[in-house]
């Protein structure tokens, strides 16, 4: 069901496609802030000391990851709204976030004043999207009609 013959038409649950949206209005708060916060939140939100080293490109390196990740969203809303059938796949893309962050925060950790709110909700985020993605993959079938 991630690659649906009729993209169009998405035949599982309702109440996935309301989560999905949160989920991507979410992503685009988060890019906007990152894109238009003073010092683009970097060490208000992220609590990266900002002023260790060269301060500047930290600041324009979460301003041009703010403008990247609200491209991205855009294309995941596309789908969204325009093929609705590739829920699933727009989930999937939502659950990779999580890992493929954190392994980047393996090969290059962060020096924070406190800790940063994606390093708390990462994985319970993760965990969640599985679940909604789980249950996307699901046919909804409406209830039966009573018997005449």
């Amino acid at each position: 069901m991630l690659f649906p013959t009729q993209p169009r038409i998405y035949d599982g649950s309702r109440f996935v496609r309301w989560i999905t949206l949160v989920l991507l209005a979410i992503v685009v708060f988060r890019s906007v802030i990152h894109l238009v916060a003073p010092a683009t939140a970097a060490e208000l939100i992220a609590g990266v000391d900002i002023y260790a080293g060269d301060g500047n490109n930290v600041v324009a390196m979460f301003s041009q990851w703010g403008a990247v990740q609200l491209i991205l969203v855009m294309v995941l809303l596309l789908l969204f709204f325009i093929y609705p059938g590739l829920t699933p796949l727009v989930l999937l893309f939502l659950a990779m976030d999580a890992p493929l962050r954190f392994i980047a925060g393996q090969i290059a950790p962060l020096v924070t004043v406190r800790e940063p709110p994606g390093q708390v909700l990462n994985w319970p985020y993760f965990f969640f999207v599985l679940v909604v993605l789980a249950l996307s993959l699901r046919k909804h079938r409406p209830a039966a009609l009573p018997a005449e």
